[in-house]
């Protein structure tokens, strides 16, 4: 709670007296990429500005340094850098941090979702494959399980920075796609039943 002294001088002036329009904002786009490592993006705006009493519209460049972890969402401000108005003070000018997809990845808050599409006889039979990773680099993974459709295998620190944690990262989930064959002769129904009749099943229910 704050308070006033008596003896304090309570000062008005012309700016404390203005009403502050509603902010500016802006989407500003980054790669995952970006996001993970960071990086400075330059980027020009332009507003609104009074110029002896005549509006004009004036070019800014902002530096706006994002930082390893930022999400989709995460506001940046510059107080005061939006339009100005004629008995206003200068709005506010907000960036809203936006995720472009990405050729891979899917992110969950700190984690990546990579979706991997196998066909059904290596579900089965065991598998190798070979992941990418955000680093540009990838990883030869090998598998003698059999794979169901939404299983995931999980990477531990492949996923995205924790903003509020320097030096951990989220994990790299790996979800399996599995492809149905679309049709299969008399004789090839009849051994896959012989040979599946029997095994366990998973309940999904």
């Amino acid at each position: 709670m704050s308070r006033i002294s008596p003896r304090s001088p309570i000062i008005f002036s012309q700016s404390t007296l203005l009403r502050k329009p509603p902010p500016t904002e802006k989407k500003l786009e980054c790669t995952l990429e970006e996001l993970c490592y960071g990086c400075v993006k330059q980027i020009m705006t332009s507003r609104d500005v009074i110029i002896n009493g005549i509006t004009e519209q004036q070019g800014e460049m902002v530096n706006i340094t994002v930082k390893p972890g930022w999400k989709k969402g995460t506001r940046i401000t510059f107080e005061g850098k939006g339009d100005e108005r004629p008995g206003y003070q200068p709005a506010d000018l907000i960036f809203l941090i936006d995720e472009k997809p990405h050729l891979f990845f899917e992110r969950e808050d700190d984690n990546l979702v990579y979706k991997a599409e196998i066909p059904l006889a290596q579900a089965l039979g065991g598998c190798a494959i070979s992941v990418p990773l955000l680093e540009g680099e990838r990883m030869s993974l090998s598998f003698d399980i059999v794979l169901y459709p939404g299983y995931v295998k999980i990477i531990k620190g492949q996923g995205m920075p924790t903003a509020k944690e320097i030096g951990k990262r989220g994990d790299l989930r790996i979800k399996f796609l599995i492809n149905f064959p679309m049709s299969l002769s008399p004789e090839q129904r009849f051994d896959a039943s012989s040979i599946l009749k029997d095994c366990s099943y998973l309940d999904f229910l």
